[in-house]
């Protein structure tokens, strides 16, 4: 048996196939979510601190105060607290013209709270334990906040009396092979497939209500940058969060390459669409060649050698590089 072949660097653009397979078919999403919040929290401080914020992370959050006794307390990973300082003003290319009311889908339940991710401010009299109102909450989705399940049902009650309280709401959604919290075509549904994206980011702003507030979904597939995305803070400050150099950083940092075999298929390929299958194949195809040739793979992500090649050829030249001594 062929050796593995594996890289300390993420070999794809944006989201791992192989690592997110894996993750989700053995239940260990976990893995994931807390080593990604922790560099989100680096990343984002760096970010926002010039800008007058602060960015936190939160065993729990004081939900009580927007929702009462509720029977299951959140868990907020990250919280960006204003610090009243000078402003910035970072300017990205602006998502579709959406309402937050155009994604929320309809069968949303406001008696459920859940955890989540959140972004705080922080007033100029605030010491380092008390914080002001939040203005933004982030929250990094879980198997378990998507679907029909009960705790599903709890994540969107919360998200909905999240944003009656006026506060923006960033989603980040790596999970392929559950239905999307918004609307939007369902990329877990097969017959749905061909016309849907894998992951998405959205931006829920209920400023100054639900039904006028803006929402930006920004949606991307297999072997594409993790966009960056504009949020607005408090008043009219906006900021371009950078979620693609994280990931990267995670992923090196805590050697999950050393995990995979770029020599062999994600876990449950077939879940992919045709066109993701085609781009994890010519991924895996870049990869193999480069070590064939003892290219350096920590270069990555490697240009593609061959951007045109449809799914059978490039599984054709797969086969024949792991059968090559």
């Amino acid at each position: 048996m062929p050796a593995p072949v594996r890289a300390i660097q993420n070999q794809y653009r944006g989201v791992n196939a192989h690592l997110h397979s894996f993750w989700q078919a053995t239940n260990t999403w976990h893995r994931f979510h807390n080593g990604y919040v922790t560099h989100l929290m680096q990343s984002l401080q760096a970010r926002l601190i010039p800008l007058g914020y602060i960015v936190e992370i939160e065993e729990s959050l004081q939900v009580r105060r927007l929702w009462g006794d509720a029977p299951r307390q959140p868990r907020p990973d990250l919280l960006i607290y204003d610090a009243q300082s000078p402003r910035l003003t970072a300017p990205i290319a602006s998502p579709q013209g959406l309402s937050v009311a155009d994604l929320l889908l309809e069968d949303e339940d406001s008696e459920h709270p859940y955890s989540a991710l959140a972004i705080y401010p922080l007033s100029a009299s605030s010491d380092d334990s008390t914080y002001g109102d939040p203005i933004a909450w982030l929250e990094v989705l879980s198997p378990s906040n998507k679907g029909t399940s009960r705790d599903a049902e709890a994540y969107l009650g919360k998200r909905r009396a999240l944003l009656s309280a006026g506060i923006t709401l960033i989603e980040l959604d790596y999970l392929h092979e559950t239905p999307p919290t918004v609307r939007t075509a369902d990329y877990s549904r097969p017959e749905s497939r061909a016309n849907a994206h894998p992951y998405r980011i959205v931006v829920l702003d209920p400023r100054p209500d639900i039904r006028q507030g803006p929402a930006g979904l920004y949606e991307f597939d297999t072997d594409a940058p993790i966009p960056n995305v504009q949020v607005r803070l408090a008043g009219v400050d906006t900021v371009g969060l950078d979620f693609d150099a994280p990931y990267r950083q995670m992923f090196a940092q805590g050697y999950y390459g050393y995990k995979l075999d770029y020599a062999a298929l994600p876990l449950n390929f077939e879940r992919y669409s045709a066109a993701d299958q085609a781009r994890i194949a010519r991924r895996m195809l870049t990869v193999l060649r480069a070590a064939a040739q003892s290219d350096d793979l920590d270069a990555a992500p490697l240009p593609l050698t061959d951007a045109t090649l449809d799914l059978d050829a490039a599984l054709a030249q797969i086969t024949h590089y792991k059968d090559t001594p």
